[in-house]
């Protein structure tokens, strides 16, 4: 093979991966309005009315998290199920917020803490790496550590709105989630950077607990 054949050759394989890259990214675009569509429907669960609405929410993010499944089914056909972690960076940022969504979804409707099984389940994705297209376990802590940030939020909030003992228990429940990520020895910079992250929304909770009890309002939710 000649230099120039040996080039046109690299050419050609140049060309093929640009053209994987693009059809993926024109998938996660999708993927990225769908998710966006999904946050606004949870974000009025701020709002002073939004508590009463809360499972009516929930149920039209579950319905669109079907358009979710439908549109990952199609980033699947993109690309080698093999090269998985080869085009990883391109739906990365979308997976996590994706995880992030199903696990606040899950918190509103049980106060629990998602699974990365429940996760996978939600966006009909797989949980084992050999299986294909799954959903790795970083991009599921990423998620679940976005979620804390947006319950410190919801705790600010639920004050405003009179519910004095919902921050009570989301601040239980967030210091649970600190002390499993304590259990952790994260490697991984960006995610360490997140969970560090963590600590202030612990602190901003505790804060709000702690302005209730002062007041009285914590006990008398508490009787209540």
């Amino acid at each position: 093979m000649s230099v120039t054949e040996m080039f046109s050759y690299i050419q050609g394989f140049l060309s093929a991966d640009q053209d994987i890259r693009e059809d993926i990214r024109k998938v996660v675009q999708i993927l990225e309005q769908t998710a966006r569509e999904i946050l606004t429907v949870l974000q009025s669960v701020h709002q002073p009315s939004g508590f009463k609405e809360i499972p009516t929410k929930c149920a039209k993010a579950r319905e669109l998290f079907c358009t979710v499944r439908t549109e990952i089914t199609d980033l699947k056909t993109k690309f080698p199920v093999e090269q998985y972690y080869r085009f990883h960076e391109h739906w990365r940022f979308v997976l996590q917020r994706l995880a992030f969504l199903a696990a606040f979804v899950v918190y509103l409707e049980s106060e629990t803490l998602v699974t990365r099984e429940e996760v996978a389940q939600i966006l009909g994705i797989e949980v084992v790496r050999e299986k294909g297209f799954h959903l790795d376990v970083e991009d599921y802590l990423a998620g679940v550590l976005i979620m804390a940030s947006e319950l410190s939020r919801l705790a600010v909030n639920s004050v405003t709105a009179g519910d004095y003992n919902r921050p009570l228990r989301i601040s239980n429940f967030i210091n649970e989630l600190d002390s499993g990520f304590r259990l952790l020895n994260l490697k991984n910079d960006p995610l360490r950077k997140r969970y560090d992250g963590l600590k202030y929304d612990v602190k901003k909770i505790e804060e709000v607990v702690y302005d209730l009890s002062i007041r009285g309002l914590a006990k008398e939710s508490e009787s209540a």
